[in-house]
């Protein structure tokens, strides 16, 4: 493991400069869920809920996220995003949304918060429209689970 990149030689804190690195496609794909009880899970697919459409409200709450991360990640840089994709999969056996975000940008440095941003806002975005019905829902295991382009090339830590 190298040494962390946003820090100087002195130790402080500083956003890592990218300008002579090159420009190349970036990929990240991130994913997570949010689990809760039958009746909830069954309600969020009905689009029964208290709030309206659940889903979509957080599809477009997580593109929203994914375009905004350098505003909340003090050190990420402002990209320009050239895709953010936010799916979810409702899996009735283990009572959970699944959520994944894949974002896109051609540029100097990856996309890997972004895509874990997306994750993140989607999942409190379910978590909110849905609290009126059940406060006992968990979001877990937000996780990077691929990235490509740059100098590392291409990590896949699941399929």
């Amino acid at each position: 493991m190298g040494p962390l990149t946003h820090l100087d030689d002195e130790g402080r804190v500083e956003m890592v400069d990218v300008g002579d690195k090159p420009d190349t496609e970036r990929i990240a794909v991130a994913r997570g869920e949010v689990t809760m009880r039958p009746e909830t899970l069954r309600l969020i697919a009905e689009k029964g809920t208290p709030k309206g459409d659940v889903l979509a409200t957080a599809q477009v709450a997580g593109t929203m996220a994914a375009k905004r991360t350098s505003d909340l990640i003090p050190l990420c840089h402002p990209l320009l995003l050239t895709k953010v994709d936010v799916a979810f999969s409702i899996d009735e056996t283990n009572s959970r949304i699944a959520i994944e975000a894949s974002v896109r940008s051609r540029g100097q440095t990856g996309v890997e918060m972004e895509a874990l941003t997306a994750v993140s806002v989607a999942a409190l975005t379910i978590y909110d429209m849905a609290k009126a019905v059940e406060k006992t829902m968990r979001i877990t295991n937000i996780r990077l689970v691929r990235k490509s382009g740059g100098k590392s090339g291409e990590t896949v830590l699941e399929d």
